[in-house]
């Protein structure tokens, strides 16, 4: 029997929040970042011609001069104004991490030039639209780990022609091996590559809030960009809006998404997750529930897909969106405001070997719709059990409707969201540990997670 209304995992109606964009394509001519409600996904940037970010985004701030480049990198500025539009075009050629000073170096210096070569620029264009976006090398032979937002233009096409940039400036073409959009990953594949620099991954479940980061990416057009900062939360979730989530009945859910979520995803196209459809909007709206690295490390539009690393270099995150103050209108783009998101690296890793192996990854399901916990129905904040499908998961644990989950896999479950998302990390026939309340009383059960269908 299908999961009552069909929408991504145990899902949860949202607080209102600072609006998260997805880093958008990246576009070549600057103009004033254009404001994403989304998250993991497509932001729309103003730019020539239609270009799009593929970074987070972040809306509504004006910019009135940005002073761009990184440690060693090179120094580009360059006036935006927010009335008339106009803006001076930003020479984006390959640029290496350059160390002019080998006697005063520091550790965000040390990571960019560790991790810099295995970071990639991608350049997406289709019919009057183009973008650019970030990414890191999984093999010595061209397999590329991304955002989906980033190789669907936003959802905008997913049959648009890729062009990747290596950090010495090598150029290649390349193939999307598969997309997964609930979780808004993507895996692409350079032609005729080899002796390729892959990304080392770290331990993503191993960070602690106030561990340096650097994120190393293409924001607003300048390829081989470094940014530090610190982790400023972990077993974050975000929740996006997406119209490429599955139709079918089998998909854990609480109440429809309307696109009104201050974490959202743009569509990606037809959503049929193998980056082959048409890019026509389906019109299919829903929620997405991501588990993210929160950062205050600057991501800006362009950034998306790129690298979040720790102090030694090691992968911990692909940057995938940043806050919005403002509005959630996608026409108005504006940038980092020290609030933006990683997908776990773990994850990630999990993922892109799934899509590098069958053409998509996999998620678990919980067989449940489930809302966020309130005061009049709960003493404890956590995600509420709406729902049972019969002879789910859930089911099969011994929840029932009325039950507040609030820990799942070791972690604390305040919302909806935390829960979806957390289910969604794990794989099916995952086997973990779930701690419910009913009336007064806790309860631990071990639940085995069934198979997201897409």
């Amino acid at each position: 029997m299908p999961d009552s209304p069909q929408m991504p995992s145990d899902a949860q109606p949202t607080v209102p929040q600072p609006t998260v964009q997805p880093a958008a394509p990246q576009a070549t001519a600057v103009q004033p970042p254009v404001a994403q409600t989304a998250v993991a996904d497509s932001t729309v940037a103003a730019a020539d011609p239609k270009k799009r970010n593929i970074g987070p985004l972040v809306g509504a701030l004006v910019v009135g001069a940005v002073l761009g480049g990184a440690s060693g990198a090179g120094v580009a500025a360059w006036a935006v104004s927010a009335n008339s539009g106009s803006h001076e075009t930003v020479a984006t050629g390959p640029q290496t991490v350059t160390i002019n000073n080998k006697d005063d170096v520091n550790s965000t210096t040390a990571v960019a030039a560790k991790a810099g070569p295995s970071v990639v620029t991608i350049n997406v264009t289709a019919s009057d639209e183009g973008g650019t976006g970030s990414g890191v090398i999984l093999t010595d032979d061209g397999y590329i780990l991304t955002n989906t937002h980033v190789v669907t233009l936003d959802g905008a096409s997913s049959k648009g022609t890729i062009e990747v940039t290596t950090y010495d400036g090598r150029l290649y073409t390349a193939k999307v091996v598969g997309i997964d959009p609930i979780v808004d990953l993507a895996v692409i594949k350079l032609e005729n590559a080899k002796g390729l620099t892959p990304i080392e991954f770290g331990n993503s479940s191993k960070i602690n809030v106030g561990d340096r980061v650097v994120a190393i990416g293409a924001p607003l057009d300048l390829p081989n960009t470094v940014t530090d900062g610190i982790v400023s939360a972990v077993n974050r979730s975000i929740q996006i809006a997406s119209s490429a989530v599955p139709d079918s009945g089998n998909s854990d859910n609480s109440s429809p998404g309307d696109g009104s979520s201050p974490y959202n995803f743009w569509n990606f196209g037809n959503g049929n997750g193998n980056g082959s459809g048409s890019g026509s909007n389906s019109g299919q709206t829903a929620d997405i529930s991501l588990p993210v690295i929160q950062t205050d490390a600057a991501i800006n539009p362009g950034n998306s897909g790129g690298a979040l690393l720790d102090s030694s270099g090691r992968l911990i995150g692909i940057n995938v969106a940043i806050a919005s103050t403002g509005s959630n209108d996608p026409t108005t783009q504006s940038g980092s405001i020290g609030v933006g998101f990683a997908i776990p690296a773990d994850l990630a890793k999990r993922i892109s070997d799934e899509i590098i192996k069958t053409g998509k990854g996999s998620h678990g399901l919980l067989g449940a719709s489930v809302t966020t916990a309130t005061s009049d129905k709960s003493s404890v904040v956590g995600a509420l059990i709406a729902d049972v499908t019969s002879g789910g998961a859930a089911d099969k644990a011994g929840l029932e409707k009325g039950d507040v989950v609030t820990s799942f896999n070791g972690l604390p479950i305040t919302d909806s969201t935390d829960l979806t998302a957390q289910v969604r990390t794990l794989a099916p026939g995952t086997t973990t540990k779930l701690v419910y309340v009913r009336g007064h009383d806790s309860n631990t059960v071990s639940v085995t997670l069934g198979t997201l269908s897409l």
